[in-house]
């Protein structure tokens, strides 16, 4: 063979090799990257996880509050191993109130389980001082006024309906603007333990009315045990003006 045609032969070879040399070098990171798991799977499956278990707390019995969910960051220097079944779950402990965590596991092919940061944000009414209100002073419509805000900031107990306040005496004196929470609230009681009250039994084309003693204190609504003269005990509702009825 002449020495041009070998020169040529020889180009080409090195030619070869250095093309696949090249392809070898392209599938590196493609291969690297399918040998770890991809984190914004993971993120997308704790959103999907918060976003549904999250949905049925959006409804009260005041109207529809708004659910807003978010996902905390992972660590990107993690290598965790590629999963083809990833399953979220809340860890003993959370809640899905404010901020949270949320685990994902793998199921398969290999075993791995990682924790994840997330917050769940409810956004809904809640009642605050409209003024000024005493200690002991009896709560009206005019001393209530209505904030929306994200629930999961405020103290435990925040009062979400008028009912809560309503007709309840204030056990310590608040500024307005102070949101009103429901033990530092109460009832006020209409008949008092040990109180002579007027006990009215009614029935079918009868109405009995007789003297009796409180066995407990209750506030108007509430149950309330009465002692007759004859020693007979028996319940009743406790209503405004010392009265407990007693219906047959």
């Amino acid at each position: 063979m002449k020495p041009a045609v070998i020169t040529m032969l020889g180009s080409i070879h090195l030619l070869l090799q250095v093309g696949l040399g090249l392809t070898t070098l392209a599938c590196v990171p493609l291969h690297a990257a399918e040998d770890k798991q991809n984190l914004q799977e993971i993120r997308e499956t704790v959103k999907q996880y918060l976003n549904k278990e999250s949905a049925g707390i959006s409804s009260t019995s005041t109207g529809t509050n708004t659910v807003t969910t978010e996902v905390g960051a992972i660590d990107s220097r993690l290598n965790l191993a590629p999963c083809a079944a990833l399953e979220a779950f809340m860890p003993g402990g959370s809640h899905l109130w404010g901020k949270t965590t949320v685990g994902v596991r793998c199921l398969a092919p290999q075993l791995w389980v990682i924790y994840v940061p997330g917050v769940v944000k409810i956004w809904g009414n809640y009642y605050v001082a409209a003024k000024s209100i005493a200690q002991g002073q009896t709560i009206t419509e005019a001393d209530i006024s209505t904030v929306k805000g994200d629930l999961t900031t405020l103290a435990s107990g925040i009062v979400t309906e008028p009912s809560q306040a309503l007709g309840h005496t204030s056990t310590m004196s608040l500024a307005a603007g102070i949101p009103l929470r429901q033990d530092g609230l109460h009832l006020q009681q209409v008949v008092l333990q040990g109180q002579t009250i007027r006990l009215i039994s009614s029935g079918a084309g009868f109405n009995v009315s007789t003297e009796a003693q409180a066995l407990n204190s209750a506030s108007e609504g509430q149950l309330v045990k009465v002692k007759i003269n004859s020693g007979q005990v028996l319940s009743g509702i406790a209503k405004s003006g010392g009265i407990v009825e007693v219906r047959n």
